[in-house]
Order: C-alpha cells, then structure tokens, then sequence
C-alpha cells in the first residue's frame, strides 16, 4: 500500500503529505449536482455504458496528466483535492432511474484510489452501492489500495468486475519518476494478482507510452510477460501520449527536472501536435500483438451494452 505518508486534519478538510516528494495538498468535499453519466457511442476501448468521479483532482501527480488541460477547467489540480461527499446519495437517487443497467466506469478524470481514499473510503461506500443495484463496474487506477475493496468487486463480479492497473514501465526506478504519488509498478503488478485471486477480471492499460522512455520493446515485452504472470486477460495499449495546452507545458517542465534535453526532442518531433505517437508505433504495436496472442491475453475488448448474472467473460477472443 502507500508509504511514506501523513495526514492532518482541520474540520472536514484534509492536508495530506507525500514524504517522498514533499508537496501538500489540502482535501475538502463538496457537493454534487449529479454523478452517473453515460458514456456517448460504444466505448470500444473500456467497454463502458456509464461513468462517475468521484473526486476531482488527483494526487498521484504523473507527469504526463492529460486532466490538466485547460479544457477540464480543473485548476491546481494537483494542490486541491475535492471529494463529492453527496455521492452516494447520488447514486441511490440515480442508478434506480437508468432505464438500462451496464457497466459503471471510473478513474478517468482522476484515481478512485488515491491516498486520499484510504481515509475518506468514498470509492469503497461507492461500490458497495452499485453492487446494491445490480450494475458492473471496472474501476481505472494506478494504485495498489484497490487490494483493500477485493471483497466487494469479487462479489460485483457476479455480474461483471474489470480493474485496470495502468502501468507503462516496468522499472519501479522510472514509474517513481512519472508517477511520484503512485505505488511503483511492482507493487501494481502485486495487486493484479491478488485481484484475479480473488475472482476480479483484470486488465493492464499500457497507456500512454512515453516516446524515448516507454517504448522499447525490452520494456513493453517486460509489462507483456510480468502481466501474464499475474493472470492478467488483457492489455489495452496506445503507443504514445497526448499533449495540449496547460498539459504539455507541466510535462515539459518536468521532463526539464527530470532527463534535461528531453524536452528539445519532444519540441522538435511533435511541435504542437496533440496526438504524439512513439516513432516506429506501427511495428511496435503488432510486435505488443503477437506477444500478447502467443500469451493468450486480449489487446481489445467488445463493446459491454448490457452484464446479466450469467455472463462469464468481458474478454471474448479476438477475431478478424
């Protein structure tokens, strides 16, 4: 679990301290007008019908964040960490009136598990909800806290449980670098497998890859091989990162902090782009493919309309 930490507490606001890198942040709660949405389209990369967040802003500080963009309007998103405290209630009011169940995704604005949760337990008060109401969920995270609600997403699964750990890197070394709030990588790759023990459905998100730090094949094939040791099902990979705004200029700055010259490269080959692909991403990604079909782990997923109790797998075979 997290280590290196402390915690103080004013009223029902938080100020909470990572040791290892020496920021605060102050948590406090508000208020949420409503909470489910559902997702627009088929959402063929989760396989999601709804999502909720349930905190806004995020402490594991990964360097390459996309949520810091300007267009989230999230502002010292880093710095000030509000939980919605309403949100079960939200949900009580909520799931009853959806006219279909399906799958309720979060940890895509921010993490359901950052240290945050091991006070407040917001995300555990939340599953045990949809749990109540019959829906599925796959939770997004980078951490290994999700250890803790083992209990109720392995009786979730009776109708349909995904947890994705986002890992890019397998050297613990580099993942406390990018992600210097987060667990390393070991720990992620501990949690899968005490998850898929436990009967949770698990998944990688190898994503993003970073250009000149990710994506040599030592490292994707490492994350391949590690995975499948854990009994991981599949792996949802995209070979390189976005960039915009807000978003490119922390990135840059701390790629400044962090490897000096590295910045200059990304400037030169990606300019303003906002899609970045690793160079060579066409071949690396059939070779993630091959690796992944020789281990038997999906590198996709089919759209989820609807989970029924009898359901088995949210991980059919590919086909072509």
């Amino acid at each position: 679990m997290v280590a290196d930490s402390a915690w103080g507490r004013c009223g029902d606001s938080w100020a909470f301290r990572r040791v290892d890198w020496g920021q605060m942040s102050t948590i406090r709660p508000i208020r949420a007008k409503t909470l489910v949405s559902r997702v627009g389209g088929i959402d063929t990369w989760f396989g999601l019908d709804y999502g909720i967040n349930l905190y806004r802003g995020c402490q594991h500080r990964c360097i390459y964040c996309d949520s810091r963009s300007l267009c989230y309007e999230i502002d010292a998103f880093d710095e000030e960490i509000l939980y919605k405290q309403n949100a079960v209630e939200r949900l009580e009011d909520e799931l009853p009136r959806k006219r279909r169940k399906g799958i309720i995704g979060t940890g895509s604005m921010n993490d359901p598990y950052m240290p945050a949760e091991a006070s407040i337990g917001l995300t555990r008060r939340a599953l045990e909800t949809i749990r109540r109401h019959g829906f599925g969920v796959h939770v997004i995270t980078k951490s290994d806290l999700v250890v803790r609600d083992a209990d109720i997403l392995a009786r979730i699964a009776r109708v349909a449980a995904v947890v994705s750990l986002t890992i890019t890197t397998a050297d613990d070394t580099l993942s406390r670098k990018l992600e210097p709030g987060a667990p390393p990588s070991s720990a992620r790759f501990r949690a899968l497998a005490e998850l898929a023990k436990a009967g949770v459905e698990t998944r990688v998100a190898l994503m993003p890859v970073l250009p000149w730090l990710e994506d040599s094949w030592e490292n994707v094939s490492a994350i391949v091989e590690r995975a499948d040791q854990c009994g991981v099902q599949a792996i949802i990979a995209s070979f390189g990162l976005s960039q915009r705004d807000r978003q490119r200029a922390y990135f840059h700055d701390r790629l400044d902090e962090l490897l000096p010259g590295l910045r200059q490269r990304y400037e030169r080959r990606y300019r303003d782009q906002y899609e970045c692909p690793v160079p060579g991403a066409g071949t690396l990604r059939q070779r993630f493919r091959d690796l992944c079909a020789k281990r038997g782990i999906a590198t996709w997923v089919r759209p989820h309309l609807a989970p029924t109790a009898e359901q088995a797998s949210l991980f059919p075979e590919e086909t072509t």
